[in-house]
């Protein structure tokens, strides 16, 4: 006859766990029919003792299965909390961490801000000292520069009215460049002068040309418009 799994499983007082493990395992005679397993039994004993005694060894195995997954269940959750705990402490331990290299950087920032007022400070006192001395010298040089300008001033005025006086004296003729060269003027004053006479002696009387240079006659003219400066 034919059992369902389920039938056996009543019948033989079998897990379905075990029954379907015997089947995997080839150990009972099955067939398959639209779907649905049917288990061959030939012969129903009658006295079921040695089956029941079976069933119930059957049944320990699997508690001890049973068991020991729960154990290495257990374990592993263990284990997964012994972690968590790891996991937590160096969590904490990080934050201290951070907190004291944090309390490190403002601390140092601190300081290096403390100096850079200190220096601060010490440069702005000095460069307040440097700009008084620098007025000072600079108040002198210009002194000094106002004393050289009117002593240089009166000895050009000087210079040029005794050369004048001396030319008209011998009333004779002197020329433009050398007349130039004696008196203390600047160079750019020379050319401006020299070209103020170059462009006008074709046109005036005064200014004698003679072997490409320019003479003047002091004691015959007045040349203070082109000799001005």
């Amino acid at each position: 006859m034919r059992l369902t799994v389920d039938e056996y499983c009543k019948h033989f007082k079998m897990s379905k766990e075990m029954v379907n493990s015997k089947i995997r395992a080839k150990k009972l005679n099955y067939i398959i029919e639209d779907s649905k397993t049917f288990i061959m039994v030939t012969n129903i004993p009658v006295n079921t003792q040695k089956y029941e005694e079976k069933a119930t060894e059957e049944k320990k195995i699997l508690t001890s299965q049973n068991t020991q997954v729960s154990k290495s269940k257990t374990t592993i959750a263990t284990v997964l909390t012994l972690f968590q705990k790891e996991n937590n402490f160096l969590k904490n331990k990080i934050t201290k961490l951070e907190t004291k290299i944090d309390k490190l950087i403002d601390d140092k920032e601190q300081m290096l801000r403390a100096e850079r007022d200190k220096i601060e400070q010490i440069y702005s006192s000095k460069d307040e000292q440097l700009k008084n001395i620098l007025t000072l010298v600079n108040k002198k040089m210009r002194f000094e520069r106002e004393k050289d300008s009117l002593d240089t001033s009166d000895k050009l005025d000087d210079l040029k009215h005794h050369g004048e006086a001396e030319l008209i004296h011998d009333s004779k003729l002197i020329e433009l460049k050398e007349y130039l060269k004696s008196l203390d003027i600047k160079s750019s004053q020379r050319k401006l002068i020299k070209k103020r006479f170059l462009d006008a002696y074709d046109n005036d009387s005064r200014i004698i040309h003679k072997d490409g240079k320019l003479y003047l006659d002091f004691s015959k003219y007045d040349y203070s418009d082109l000799l001005a400066y």
